[in-house]
């Protein structure tokens, strides 16, 4: 059983975790006290849900007036009198909206910009992210301020903020997270983004899992649980392999792991995989089904009437659904609606059970191929699967994999309650428990520069047209690439990544900053040297800008071995520090007997620019 550790921290604070997901979103939070046991709770009272006994999760809608402001979030936007008073007013309703912000490497041919509703114009996917966490903000602030009498006045200060993302998105999406949260208004500085948390919706999963499945009484009882344990952290023999697949609305995220149960820990053993196949994609394979069954319909073929039935597949019919052989039903209309010609009786639409089972087939093989992709890389044999998420809520979603993992021998299972609170609750788990020791590169990471020219080398030779004279007289080639953390390794917390590079100008006043490019590869490459070589597959990071005006004033000129002209040298060193949730890149010189250095922050992959 996992026992979690009392705070020792020396002030009061508030952690709040922020789960925005593509169609629900939800909030969990933790009250730190010194000397108390960290409890985790969720938001479970919303606007427009009291009602019902209150909810952990909201709609991820928004309702925009022809002015640009926010009408109606959540629960809310969902109400009668407001989707009347949308329809007379022209506002726009925004659904899905997160897509808009995927990151563009993921494979998305399956998306049509149908599916999105467009952005209200004058508005960008990162303002609707500001104002929609703004409006989770104000209700997560209203709930803790009625549960906790007092509480919030002695900690609105002094609040730790965990923002989830898919494990697909990098540096150009927590960039517009980061962003966001400044829109938002829940820091007031960019010196206050030390107190905001990037993380892998993948590792928040593994979070909320350890707590639920994998540390419970019930699978300490387990065969899985039946090795003993060593003391020899290089002894692998006593961990176990786990794969959480984190089923959302939008993206399928897989996160591997070695675990050890005495005391509980974990290291990545795969790369992260993430797949643009999450239910919202069911549903638009529904609507395709629905648009081409009724396609030659008088009264059944209208788009509204189509998105209608669309709708309530999503809400019903998806999740219940688990026999092909049987068909299923969607309930539109009244009594009266009748054509048994597309099978319509009663104001309910037939449906063959194989058809529907056909809208799930490119989740599920996107789920069982990054599987599949993580054993093959895994150091520890997978022995356990969880599945978490909306998704997971589908019954034939969890039998189709139960199908498929089961014969392998490895176990598979879900959460018994509140599945839908993984990401939100185990984002809080990460602030306070911080259970994962190393994770793994999911690229290369390196630099652009030139090497010197080498006659013999094939590679070389086919390059020589591209070869110029550097200041120092030397032939060179250019669009060389220097790795500096390969894909795949596994990163500790606290190991450094090094590679040292000169700089080289004609002038001193060419010295005085210098600004470097910190390229991702993510192609087949093991270890990429060319740019040209596989072009496509490079991508900008981050851009690192550092100050050297003063070690430029130390600078004494060199002379070419060319014609006798002066040039300017400055060695410095280029760092990765890959192994906490937060990516770390840096520029380091020596100066007058002492490092200095320029940073780039990342979260998870992950980017936020922070001088030294």
């Amino acid at each position: 059983m996992f026992v979690r550790e009392p705070y020792k921290g020396p002030t009061r604070k508030l952690v709040l975790a922020f789960d925005v997901g593509t169609t629900f979103s939800g909030v969990s939070y933790c009250m730190l006290d010194p000397g108390e046991v960290p409890v985790i709770r969720g938001v479970s009272r919303y606007p427009a849900q009291e009602g019902v006994g209150g909810d952990s999760k909201i709609p991820s809608i928004l309702y925009y007036d022809l002015q640009g402001d926010v009408r109606a979030v959540g629960a809310e936007a969902l109400q009668e009198h407001v989707i009347e008073q949308a329809e007379d007013e022209g506002w726009v309703k925004l659904a899905w909206w997160k897509l808009h912000l995927r990151a563009k490497h993921l494979p998305s041919s399956h998306i049509r910009d149908d599916d999105i509703e467009p952005l209200p114009q004058g508005k960008s996917a990162v303002e609707v992210l500001a104002d929609f966490m703004c409006y989770l903000f104000q209700c997560a602030r209203t709930y803790i301020q009625e549960s906790h009498l007092n509480f919030w006045r002695s900690v609105e200060n002094s609040i730790e903020f965990v923002l989830t993302h898919p494990n697909g998105w990098e540096g150009q999406q927590q960039q517009q997270i980061r962003r966001a949260v400044e829109l938002a208004g829940l820091i007031s500085s960019k010196e206050e983004q030390s107190h905001v948390h990037l993380l892998t919706e993948g590792e928040a999963s593994l979070h909320f899992c350890v707590t639920n499945v994998i540390a419970s009484d019930t699978f300490s009882k387990t065969p899985l649980d039946v090795l003993e344990y060593s003391d020899d952290e290089e002894d692998q023999s006593d961990s176990q392999g786990v794969i959480v697949v984190d089923a959302g609305g939008g993206t399928i995220d897989l996160s591997a792991y070695s675990m050890k149960l005495s005391p509980t820990s974990f290291e990545e053993i795969a790369p992260a995989e993430c797949s643009l196949q999450g239910s919202v994609f069911v549903t638009s394979r529904a609507r395709t089904l629905l648009q081409k069954k009724l396609s030659g319909s008088k009264h059944y073929s209208d788009p509204q009437i189509v998105a209608q039935m669309a709708d309530t597949f999503d809400k019903s019919a998806k999740l219940r659904f688990r026999k092909p052989d049987e068909p299923s039903y969607i309930k539109f209309g009244t009594i009266r609606d009748k054509d048994l010609k597309y099978d319509i009786r009663s104001g309910q639409l037939k449906l063959a059970g194989f058809d529907i089972a056909d809208l799930f087939e490119p989740s599920i093989e996107a789920i069982i191929e990054a599987f599949e992709q993580q054993r093959r890389v895994a150091s520890t044999p997978i022995s356990l699967v969880c599945l978490v998420g909306g998704f997971a809520a589908s019954d034939w979603l969890f039998v189709r994999l139960q199908e498929y993992f089961l014969p392998l021998g490895i176990s598979f299972c879900r959460p018994d309650a509140h599945v839908n609170k993984a990401v939100a609750d185990g984002a809080v788990s990460f602030y306070i428990d911080h259970l994962v020791s190393s994770r793994v590169a999911r690229a290369t990471y390196g630099v652009e520069c030139f090497t010197p020219y080498h006659s013999e080398d094939r590679e070389h030779q086919v390059r020589q047209h591209k070869s110029f004279i550097d200041a120092t007289g030397e032939l060179c080639i250019p669009e060389y690439f220097e790795s500096i953390l390969l894909k795949e390794t596994k990163v500790s917390e606290l190991r450094e990544f090094r590679k040292s590079f000169q700089k080289i100008r004609k002038t001193l006043a060419g010295c005085k900053s210098h600004d470097l490019e910190l390229l991702c590869y993510k192609g087949a490459l093991r270890e990429p040297k060319w740019l040209d070589s596989d072009p496509s597959s490079f991508t900008t990071l981050c851009t690192i800008t550092a100050d050297l005006s003063e070690v430029s004033k130390t600078l004494r000129p060199l002379k070419s071995t060319l014609d006798q002209s002066k040039y300017y040298k400055i060695e410095y060193d280029v760092i990765i520090l890959f192994g906490h949730t937060e990516l770390k890149a840096q520029i380091s010189w020596q100066y007058k007997v002492r490092l200095s250095f320029s940073s780039i922050h990342f979260l998870a992959d992950r980017e936020r620019c922070k001088g030294c």
